[in-house]
């Protein structure tokens, strides 16, 4: 029985000591390959300053153990530099592992840095900085330890050497020069003084390139220095010749930062060339030599009191204007007291004294001459001969001006030969063309000042939220490219980075407010004339319209609040907030030159806009796909030339001819009549020479743009607007003083005194602080300091002389045909 128990088991008992046999036969082969993989490890005491030189193979690790003291008082830097010897070393690299009490280092010599396209650069020789954790005790020793070991079983050949930075704090105002290259960055530690909450690091070096990083990081562990990694935190900027940061003691609780500058691996980041794609994906490019000396320097920046000085100096220029019309009304009112005027007076009516029509007329000032003045008295010049007061127009002006419109009372609109006799004379008054009911060309020219109200509100509101919305990215991201400011002259605000270059854009929205009660108080005195019956009103000077001149006044605001949006952070796509309402502003002064003498033919508001509307949309394309394209430029400038023309025609026959399918034949008909059959000369001579000029000067400006294709688009634009203003309106000069009209004081005061401000203003114009046409870097070249209370710089000057100009131009622009005054309409010339 036993027996036959035992033959049962048998079978498993061999099976179990065949796997016991087995299992024994694995341990003892994984024990053996163990022990054969075991590394020897080499642990060395280090000192510092002492190059040690060494070979490193898969079987044997180095680790060297150092000690320093550190105190609270003092912060010591410790560089770690490494110098691989052996050829090949790039297919099995050397790892470096620094331990500290707070920290750990890592890298890989030779150290491989990625360029664009996934280029790769290796780099034998390796510096870094290790990163120096605050201590709480007075003095403290720490230890670090050096790792280093690698895969090669050929063994490398390395040196490393540690050392003490002894110049690694640095100090307010004392400049400091170093050495930097893509694999031996550098960084320096700066402490806030007392007393001082906000500093500018500036870096500054001889040579363009190669380019470089700036960066401002807390204190804190690890420190990123090098380039694919130095925008994970932080401030930081790129740099060729000069960088400049703003740092605020706010921002770091530590109240000290860390300056870290970093050489990139290539320099198209700052528009240097780009280097050839190499033909492996995995080929390694030499870099060759691209080390870098710089000189770093930390200098405190403005107090508040600095930013009081300058708010009081933008606000004190800019009141002294408004005190200066206030005074200049006086002393006009007191002097026009006494002037008579002559008020048409209906059948049985008293006649009526200017007197009882409130004091607003005795507080009229100088600027006010458009309104009430003696039409009998005077400008004996002109030949003026009195007119029978009964043949005044005697209309009631008690009708609503709601229910007018302009198709519905049109004077010429009944007879359209006779547009075409009155318009088509040789020799034009302003009686010929104002002709049509004043209530309707009013509110025609009211809808001006209505619809910019509308589009100003339309626009602005989006603008405000995009550059919030780029400053909170800035602010965010650290990434200081992405907004070209004067960084040695932008002094921050709260949340704003360059609040003087928005400060300064306050003159714009008080001249603009200061010249729209100005038009108010002459369109009021002049509302109240025509309720007199006042003949001068009536039947004298040039007509009266206001509607565009509170558009230009809300134009000149608006640029001032958009300015000041562009400033904000200025970049290549928000220029256009910057120029949108410059458009807007050349082409109202163009329509209210043109409206002076054209009252009833002027463009109406809707096609001024839409014509504004089609070039701020060549602007943003021109900005988006001007730069170098061939095919744009082509067609814009085809474009110009046939609007050119098109003008030329409207402007010379008076909007007196069609453009339909008939025009070419018409067009031959004329060359055959008046060039080919008979040489005759144009019938209008004066208009015939401006448009001719206008025509060189534009047919100019766009083969300029052909040729050229400048990369800054929407400064092309607007000069072609600034030069067709300039010239209409030397033409309107010329043509006023040939005409045997003159240019009375205040009207030619204010011409000599606008055009001395804009010369002054053009002149800090082309300065160019900064230019988004350049890559961030490159732009900062241009940077300058502040020259005006260590607050404003060149273009902050800009800034308040070309308001002060515009606001000037506006003013000859209201008075230059005031000497007409008392001059009957069909006495002044057309041109």
């Amino acid at each position: 029985m036993v027996l036959r128990s035992c033959c049962k088991f048998g079978p498993v008992l061999v099976w179990f000591r065949l796997g016991y046999v087995v299992l024994l036969w694995l341990c003892v082969t994984h024990l053996r390959c163990a022990r054969a993989e075991t590394k020897t490890v080499v642990q060395k005491d280090a000192e510092f300053d002492v190059t040690y030189n060494d070979t490193v193979t898969s079987d044997n690790q180095t680790i060297y153990a150092f000690n320093h003291t550190v105190s609270r008082n003092k912060t010591e830097g410790v560089r770690v530099t490494v110098d691989v010897l052996s050829e090949g070393a790039e297919s099995s690299p050397i790892l470096f592992v620094v331990r500290q009490k707070q920290a750990v280092l890592s890298f890989q010599v030779p150290l491989i840095l990625r360029g664009l396209y996934q280029r790769k650069y290796p780099y034998a020789h390796v510096g870094r900085t290790l990163c120096q954790p605050p201590t709480r005790s007075l003095t403290e020793t720490q230890y670090f330890f050096v790792d280093v070991s690698t895969l090669s079983s050929l063994g490398t050949h390395y040196q490393l050497r540690i050392s003490r930075v002894d110049s690694f704090t640095l100090h307010t105002d004392k400049k400091f020069s170093f050495t930097a290259s893509p694999s031996q960055p550098q960084y320096f530690k700066y402490v806030f003084p007392d007393g001082v909450d906000t500093v500018i690091v500036k870096v500054n070096s001889e040579m363009t390139f190669p380019c470089s990083v700036m960066s401002i990081q807390d204190i804190q562990c690890p420190v990123y220095d090098l380039d694919n990694n130095v925008a994970f935190i932080g401030m930081y900027q790129t740099m060729t010749k000069t960088a400049a940061i703003t740092v605020q003691r706010k921002d770091f609780p530590s109240n000290s930062f860390y300056v870290v500058v970093v050489v990139k691996t290539e320099d198209e980041a700052c528009g240097g060339p780009l280097r050839f794609y190499p033909l492996r994906p995995d080929e390694l490019i030499d870099a060759g030599n691209r080390s870098k000396t710089l000189d770093v320097v930390v200098s405190p920046a403005i107090s508040s009191d600095v930013y009081v000085m300058g708010m009081l100096f933008c606000l004190g220029i800019f009141l002294s204007f408004y005190l200066l019309t206030f005074l200049v009304a006086c002393v006009e009112n007191k002097r026009s007291v006494d002037r008579p005027t002559v008020v048409y007076r209906k059948p049985g009516v008293n006649p009526v004294s200017p007197y009882e029509y409130g004091s607003f007329v005795d507080n009229a000032s100088t600027l006010s001459s458009e309104a009430i003045t003696d039409s009998i008295a005077s400008d004996a010049n002109y030949g003026y001969m009195e007119r029978s007061l009964e043949s005044v127009a005697g209309r009631s002006r008690q009708e609503s001006l709601s229910s007018i419109e302009e198709d519905d009372y049109d004077t010429l609109a009944d007879i359209d030969s006779d547009k075409n006799i009155v318009r088509t004379k040789k020799y034009l008054c302003v009686s010929d063309l104002a002709r049509k009911d004043k209530r309707v060309l009013s509110k025609k020219y009211q809808i001006y000042f209505w619809n910019i109200a509308t589009i100003g509100v339309f626009y602005a509101l989006p603008v405000i939220q995009l550059v919030i919305t780029y400053q909170t990215v800035v602010n965010v991201t650290g990434n200081q490219d992405i907004c070209y400011y004067n960084f040695l002259c932008a002094h921050p605000l709260g949340n704003l980075s360059a609040f003087n270059n928005i400060l300064s854009n306050l003159g714009y929205v008080m001249l603009g407010l200061l010249f729209l009660l100005i038009v108010l108080q002459r369109d009021v005195i002049h509302s109240r004339a025509l309720d007199r019956n006042d003949l001068n009103a009536l039947e004298c000077g040039i007509p009266k319209h206001f509607g565009l001149f509170y558009a230009m006044g809300t134009a000149l605001m608006m640029e001032g609040l958009l300015s000041a949006c562009y400033h904000v952070c200025p970049n290549y796509t928000n220029f256009q907030f910057d120029t949108s309402f410059m458009y807007m502003i050349a082409g109202l002064c163009v329509l209210k030159l043109y409206q002076k003498r054209h009252p009833d033919i002027n463009a109406s508001a809707y096609t001024a806009y839409a014509c504004l509307a089609a070039v701020i949309f060549f602007s943003v394309l021109g900005v988006v796909f001007g730069k170098g394209n061939m095919v744009f430029w082509i067609v814009f400038s085809v474009l110009h030339i046939l609007a050119t023309m098109l003008l030329s025609t409207q402007l010379y026959y008076m909007g007196r001819w069609r453009l339909d399918s008939g025009i070419l034949r018409r067009i031959v008909y004329v060359i055959y009549t008046d060039c080919i059959r008979q040489c005759s000369g144009p019938m209008y001579i004066d208009r015939m020479v401006l448009l001719v000029m206008g025509n060189i000067v534009n047919w100019s400006l766009a083969a300029y743009g052909l040729l050229k294709t400048p990369n800054d688009f929407a400064s092309y634009l607007l000069a072609i607007a600034i030069c067709n203003l300039l010239l209409y309106f030397a033409f309107y000069i010329i043509m006023k003083l040939r005409s045997g009209e003159r240019i009375q004081c205040m009207a030619m005061v204010c011409i000599l005194f606008t055009a001395v401000v804009w010369g002054f203003a053009l002149f800090f114009f082309f300065q160019g602080l900064s230019t988004w046409q350049k890559t961030p870097a490159e732009s900062r070249e241009h940077n300058r300091d502040c020259i005006v209370l260590s607050f404003f710089d060149d273009h902050d000057i800009w800034h308040f002389l070309s308001s002060i100009a515009m606001f000037g131009s506006f003013l000859v622009l209201l008075t230059m045909d005031d000497d007409l005054n008392n001059v009957q309409r069909d006495k002044i010339f057309v041109f």
